[in-house]
């Protein structure tokens, strides 16, 4: 039986048949970045269908192939649509991608969401960076086996997010006048929003936005060496006292609005991506 280490290499032997690219960032186009792929100097687009081991993704925003090219004039690989827990997948298959990126030789991952906001002093549309999180998924990516080849078996998470590329971000945000707050990120499963209780309480432990991804993929990228930078942009409220029903095309609509400044802060910020 092969195991992760050997599907890994079959994935980049599989990319590196279409694309000979040496990538310094790997990109997860969660919502509200969906629109930089019209950034991406595409020099091949593969559906993940055709890769070894990749899953397919069942969320209808999420279009499911990898871009290959440069953005900015940087070469990059980059994930037009990701995979969740709610969709029924592992968290160890979740992360298979960002394994993947680091085989073909991404020291970087950025990676975007759409959240709901906890913190009162944000609103819909604002972008906050991710100084930290909370794993509230019940799971986690490296439970199992450690295979040493692909990183440590007890990685430290002091600085999941990395210092360096944050204070790029901050930077970027103010030269651009982007709003971009910084807190905690807090990842549940979902597929459902969450209920008033749940807010207050996820609150109460510190959490600045809720959602339901980017946390596994940053614990892997970590786990493999490579430097994290996430992104989220607010697309709903979350106040429990002024609290009401929200539908995906709401929250679609707000990260479109959201779009133009995030696209700018990452073509910006993979430029600057430090030596």
């Amino acid at each position: 039986m092969t195991g992760l280490f050997e599907h890994i290499q079959e994935a980049a032997q599989a990319i590196r048949k279409q694309w000979p690219g040496q990538p310094r960032a790997g990109i997860i186009l969660g919502t509200g970045l969906g629109g930089l792929e019209a950034d991406i100097d595409k020099e091949a687009v593969i559906p993940y269908r055709e890769l070894p081991h990749f899953l397919e993704s069942t969320v209808p925003t999420h279009t499911g192939q990898l871009l290959c090219g440069t953005l900015s004039g940087v070469p990059i690989v980059a994930m037009e649509g990701r995979f969740h827990a709610y969709e029924g997948y592992s968290l160890q298959k979740i992360t298979f991608p960002v394994r993947v990126m680091k085989e073909l030789g991404c020291t970087f991952l950025i990676a975007s969401n759409a959240c709901g906001g906890l913190n009162p002093q944000y609103n819909k549309g604002d972008l906050m960076l991710i100084e930290d999180h909370i794993n509230l998924l019940g799971d986690n990516p490296l439970i199992g086996k450690n295979d040493d080849r692909l990183g440590p078996r007890f990685p430290d998470m002091c600085h999941a997010y990395d210092r360096e590329l944050l204070r790029i971000a901050q930077r970027i945000g103010l030269e651009e006048q982007i709003v971009c707050h910084k807190g905690v990120y807090v990842a549940v499963t979902g597929p459902n929003l969450e209920t008033r209780a749940e807010y207050r309480f996820l609150r109460l432990l510190g959490a600045d936005v809720v959602g339901m991804s980017t946390v596994p993929e940053v614990i892997v990228a970590v786990h493999a060496g490579m430097r994290a930078f996430g992104v989220s942009v607010i697309t709903d409220m979350c106040l429990p006292d002024a609290l009401h029903p929200v539908s995906l095309s709401e929250i679609v609509a707000v990260a479109k609005q959201a779009e133009g400044p995030l696209r700018k802060l990452i073509r910006r910020l993979v430029v600057e991506l430090p030596r």
